[in-house]
C-alpha cells in the first residue's frame, strides 16, 4: 500500500468518524447523567434534515447548523419528558423515538432530495499545520466541524473528570439519591444533559447532510446512530476512547469505500455490512476482556424517585 494511499484512508477516516464522534459524545453525556437513549438514529436524522432544509432556506449552512442542534435538542427533550417525568421505559421511548425520527425526517425531506446545499461546509486547510509531513493531510486538511470536534473531546473530558459539575454528572448516572442529597436537582441536571446530548447529535446529523454529502437523502445516517450507541460501551464511557473507537469505524468504512475503487473483487453487500460486522466483533472483545462486567452507570436506565430514597 502506498503512503499516499495509505494518507487518503486515514484522513476519509477521520471525515467519516466525525458525525458518528459528535453523537457518541452526545449519547455519552446522556448514559453519564443516568439516562438511556436508544433513539440517537432518529435524533441525528431530524438533525440532518432540519438542518439541511435551514440551509436551503437561509442559504447558510451554519444557520442550518444551528437548526439542526435545536431539532436535535426538542427531540431529547421528548425523551426526557417521558422517561424522567413520567418515568417511561427508556428502552421503548428510545425505540420509539428512532422510529419518529425516521419517518418524520422522510416526510419533511421528500420535497428536497436530490437539492445541492447552497453553502456546504468545505475543508479549509490549517495553514503550516496542513503541511506537515504524513500527519497534516490526515488531520488539518478537514472542515471547520472536524476542528470542532478536536477541541470538544479534551474539553469534555476536562470537564468530566476535572471539575465538580462533571463529578455531580457522574454521580448522576452512578448515584442519583446522593446527588439530591447535596441539594442538586436531579431532575433538571438530567434535563439538561439529555437535551446537550440530542444538540450533538442533532451535530451528527447535519455533518452528514452539510459536509460529508451535502444533500438530502432518506435514512442517511445509515445506522451510524446504532454505531454511536455501541461505541459508547465500546470506549466505557469515556470521551478520548470514543473519539478513537469513532476513527476506527470510520476507517473500516473508509476501507471498504477504497477497496472498491481499487477493484478488489469483494462483493459489494459484504464490504456495506463491514462497519456494522466490526461493531459486533468490537463489542464482543470489549466484553470478553472485562469478563461481562463494564463500568457501566449504576444508575443508567433507571428511573428515579425522590420518595424512594
Amino acid at each position: 500500500m502506498s503512503e499516499q494511499l495509505l494518507i487518503s484512508i486515514l484522513a476519509a477516516a477521520v471525515t467519516a468518524g466525525t458525525p458518528i464522534l459528535y453523537a457518541a459524545l452526545g449519547e455519552l453525556i446522556t448514559e453519564r447523567a443516568g439516562i438511556l437513549n436508544l433513539g440517537v438514529e432518529g435524533v441525528m436524522l431530524i438533525g440532518a434534515v432540519s438542518g439541511f432544509i435551514a440551509a436551503i432556506a437561509t442559504g447558510n449552512s451554519w444557520w442550518g447548523l444551528a437548526a439542526a442542534m435545536l431539532a436535535g435538542g426538542a427531540v431529547a427533550f421528548i425523551h426526557a419528558l417521558l422517561c424522567i417525568s413520567l418515568r417511561a421505559n427508556q428502552i421503548v421511548s428510545g425505540l420509539a423515538l428512532t422510529l419518529f425520527g425516521t419517518g418524520l425526517s422522510g416526510y419533511l425531506g421528500k420535497a428536497f432530495i436530490g437539492m445541492p446545499v447552497p453553502q456546504p461546509f468545505r475543508d479549509q486547510p490549517l495553514g503550516l499545520l496542513a503541511k506537515i509531513p504524513f500527519l497534516g493531510p490526515i488531520f488539518f486538511h478537514h472542515d471547520v466541524l472536524v476542528y470542532a470536534s478536536y477541541l470538544l473531546v479534551p474539553a469534555l473530558s476536562f470537564f468530566i473528570y476535572h471539575t465538580r459539575p462533571g463529578l455531580i454528572l457522574r454521580a448522576l448516572g452512578e448515584n442519583p439519591a446522593a446527588v439530591d442529597a447535596l441539594g442538586s436537582k436531579v431532575f433538571l441536571l438530567r434535563y439538561i444533559y439529555v437535551i446537550l446530548g440530542g444538540m450533538l447529535c442533532g451535530i451528527g446529523g447535519a455533518y452528514l447532510s452539510l459536509a460529508y454529502s451535502p444533500c438530502w437523502l432518506e435514512n442517511m445516517t445509515a445506522g451510524r446512530g446504532w454505531i454511536a450507541v455501541a461505541l459508547v460501551i465500546f470506549a466505557l464511557w469515556n470521551p478520548w476512547r470514543a473519539l478513537v473507537g469513532s476513527y476506527l469505524f470510520g476507517g473500516i468504512d473508509a476501507l471498504g469505500f477504497n477497496l472498491q475503487l481499487l477493484g478488489v473483487a469483494v462483493p459489494v453487500f459484504f464490504l456495506n455490512m463491514m462497519p456494522y460486522l466490526f461493531t459486533i466483533l468490537v463489542l464482543t472483545l470489549v466484553m470478553v476482556r472485562k469478563g461481562g462486567r463494564l463500568a457501566t452507570p449504576g444508575a443508567l436506565g433507571l428511573p428515579y424517585n425522590r420518595e424512594e430514597r
